[in-house]
């Protein structure tokens, strides 16, 4: 892998995340992937899981609740790629209603392995909500672009 497929896979992921659609989700991950939503979970593991996962058709510990359609937004870029390790960082935008006032922002960074297909098998994410990114302390500043760092 390099930066360039990297950044493709994250455009694919973001996609994915946004559209809901099984198809697109099942092609992100390997068929024996592990997916972590945060460090220190037990992984959810094999494709099958993370979909159902991503789909809330299972619960998982650590994994969130589905989002509403138009209430987020995300960018996310390799920041080092060495074999088929990448790591990227971003962020993830939420808006109160879908065309509404920004909510809050999550500074993002994902460590992900490949396969040789491109497939990601190893995932796990790292998250922090950016301070002041409260709806009621961003008041009247409107949407904003995620960052991308």
């Amino acid at each position: 892998m390099d930066k360039t497929e990297v950044d493709r896979w994250l455009r694919a992921y973001v996609e994915a995340w946004k559209t809901y659609d099984r198809d697109l989700i099942g092609e992100l991950f390997a068929e024996d992937v592990e997916y972590r939503y945060h460090p220190y979970d037990d992984p959810v593991q094999d494709r099958d899981a993370v979909v159902r996962s991503w789909l809330g058709e299972d619960e998982y510990a650590g994994a969130s609740t589905r989002d509403e359609k138009g209430t987020y937004d995300a960018a996310y870029r390799a920041v080092a790629v060495d074999g088929d390790v990448a790591v990227a960082t971003g962020s993830s935008t939420y808006f109160s209603s879908p065309g509404g006032p920004m909510q809050k922002v999550y500074d993002n960074c994902f460590v992900m392995r490949f396969d040789l297909a491109g497939r990601c098998r190893e995932f796990t994410e790292w998250y922090v909500q950016r301070p002041g990114s409260l709806g009621a302390a961003l008041k009247g500043r409107g949407r904003s672009q995620p960052w991308c760092g």
